[in-house]
């Protein structure tokens, strides 16, 4: 039997991409690992670009506008948000207005894994 974790207020589950793990459904009812410790996501473009460059998110990143990056702006990345209704870039950028522990806590409190789209 699968035990249900609380969300928690944890920076270390910021995704590369800004969105929370720790309020996430999957990572919560342990069917995922959460962004940084899932091996099985070596797919993701964000995820290796990040690693590759010491980010902790998307958020670090100072050589591209997230508007430009293709890594950021693929074709899973705009099914992801249309399906789950994600703004991941509102998430970036409140990171980058808040930092991380401040955006975890933010998250945390509103039991969210995403910025909604409007």
């Amino acid at each position: 039997m699968k035990t249900t974790k609380e969300i928690a207020e944890d920076k270390s589950l910021i995704a590369f991409c800004g969105l929370y793990c720790g309020a996430c459904r999957l990572y919560l009812s342990g069917k995922c690992a959460g962004c940084k410790d899932n091996v099985k996501a070596a797919w993701c473009k964000v995820r290796t670009c990040c690693q590759d460059n010491s980010f902790a998110s998307c958020a670090d990143c100072k050589s591209i506008d997230l508007k430009e990056c293709k890594k950021f702006n693929n074709f899973f990345a705009k099914l992801f948000g249309l399906i789950f209704n994600s703004n991941r870039a509102a998430c970036v950028n409140r990171i980058k207005e808040i930092g991380y522990d401040s955006y975890a806590k933010e998250m945390t409190e509103k039991r969210m894994m995403s910025i909604k789209r409007r």
